[in-house]
């Protein structure tokens, strides 16, 4: 079923604004004329109340002209007052019982309470409108006659006021309807002008959606709220595309490390076919090196894959359960991960305190491990690894070659890979992964180059040396 709102919101915007513009106009115009012409109506009656209090004939007049003649035929005036504005008003005497007579006018007057409550003594004054004999309406001013039980009630036509009323009714009206016609025209130039960046980024919208083409720009002018919306825009379209370029080079660079083993695996796995196709048989100690690196490359792709699983969520998504855990319990875990991975370095950890922090308990472990593998792999053979914990600040120093300055700000780029380290066994995803724990769970993680050479890797994270007590 269709009404009246649902045409109106099938209107366009431009529109509805014109007549929504048009119609508050209306109605402020038509209270302001209605309140006018209450007040000037008020203002013209109270004119004519004075004009009869002060043309108003002295009552010893009036009882000399009445006992004199008596009722007289309305439309006749007396032979002692031949006065033209005294024969435009009608003069009548009002006894208490409500009897009238004419003494003076063209037409008799409906008497009312009013008149009674003057002409029995309960009132000073009455000043009303009533209706003559012939049905126009008179403006009536009843005072009292002393000496004499009743009053006089003097009464103009009404058609003075109502000549000038209508004149302004007239005027009144003309002006609303123009002011009505005008308010819908300024509403709807109003409307087309501030809708135009409304339109401009309409159609930068319908263009994105058809061309998929994340480069379009809102030109943005002024702090007002369609300069907001572009800039919002604006942003929102930068984002998309610089999400997309990354997706693109993480597919590009996932290719790139996958190619690697993926070739060796095949050439290795070749020559175990061939050897099986030939009948010659591959040496034992060659085919024990060839199943090694089999399951070498297989473990590094598994390692690759939970890598870029692991990156492939946004930045901006919920991570897994929060748990409150002890950085400590983590770091021995992972000392234990390293000393095993590097059974040939010292990895001493004797400023180790505790610390409890708010985080998802596998990722920082994988963190953590990934900052100790990391320092293990550039280690020179028999070096030294030095891990501390103090005041939620992590702290692993390594002695071996370093990071130059000018690629310590690419090394927690995806798959960035340093060209020393490109011989080395990785996918260049691990200081990627450890930025992104160490923001979702509130901290900051630096590399620096440690004094004495070697490398420095700081992880700060908000927490507290004791638990919550809601805490296991």
């Amino acid at each position: 079923m269709t009404g009246p709102l649902h045409r109106f919101r099938a209107l366009p915007l431009r529109s509805r604004l014109a007549l929504l513009t048009a119609t508050a106009v209306a109605v402020a115009v038509a209270a302001v004329s209605v309140t006018c012409w209450f007040m000037v109506r008020n203002a013209l009656v109270g004119s004519l109340d004075d004009a009869l209090r002060e043309n108003r004939v002295a009552p010893a007049e009036v009882l000399a002209v009445f006992r004199s003649g008596g009722c007289r035929a309305p439309g006749s005036a007396p032979p002692d007052r031949p006065n033209q504005d005294l024969f435009q008003q009608t003069i009548q005497v009002v006894d208490a019982k409500g009897v009238s007579c004419v003494v003076v006018g063209r037409q008799s007057v409906t008497v009312t309470a009013d008149d009674l409550a003057v002409a029995d003594g309960r009132a000073a004054e009455a000043a009303h409108d009533a209706r003559a004999s012939d049905g126009s309406d008179y403006r009536v001013l009843t005072y009292p006659l002393p000496g004499w039980s009743g009053a006089v009630s003097v009464a103009r036509p009404l058609n003075e006021v109502d000549d000038a009323l209508n004149t302004l009714t007239l005027v009144l009206g003309l002006v609303a309807g123009i002011g009505v016609v005008g308010a819908g025209a300024a509403g709807l130039w109003v409307a087309r002008t501030g809708l135009k960046p409304v339109d401009r980024l309409t159609g930068a919208v319908e263009h994105v959606a058809r061309t998929e083409d994340l480069t379009v720009r809102i030109p943005v002018d002024g702090e007002d709220e369609i300069a907001r919306l572009s800039r919002s825009f604006n942003a929102m379209t930068a984002a998309l595309a610089s999400s997309r370029d990354r997706q693109a080079q993480l597919i590009a660079d996932a290719g790139h490390e996958l190619r690697t083993p993926l070739t060796s695996l095949r050439t290795n796995v070749e020559l175990l076919a061939r050897s099986d196709e030939t009948g010659r048989a591959i040496p034992p100690e060659d085919r024990r090196a060839l199943m090694a690196s089999v399951k070498a490359q297989m473990t590094e792709l598994a390692a690759l894959i939970g890598d870029l699983q692991e990156l492939s969520r946004p930045d901006a998504a919920v991570p897994g359960r929060l748990e409150v855990v002890a950085l400590h319990d983590l770091l021995g875990t992972a000392l234990d991960r390293a000393r095993l991975r590097g059974p040939e370095l010292t990895v001493s950890a004797d400023d180790v305190r505790p610390w409890y922090v708010r985080a998802e308990p596998a990722a920082l472990e994988r963190a953590l491990v990934n900052v100790l593998d990391n320092a293990v792999k550039f280690s020179p053979p028999g070096g030294r690894v030095e891990v501390a914990l103090a005041d939620g600040e992590l702290t692993v120093r390594d002695h071996g070659p370093g990071i130059p300055p000018d690629e310590l700000p690419h090394v927690f780029e995806r798959f960035w890979r340093s060209p020393s380290a490109r011989g080395l066994p990785g996918s260049g995803l691990g200081l990627s992964i450890v930025a992104r724990t160490v923001r979702q769970a509130g901290g900051e993680v630096e590399l620096t180059a440690a004094e004495g050479g070697g490398t420095r890797a700081v992880i700060r994270l908000p927490g507290a040396p004791t638990p919550p007590p809601s805490a296991p």
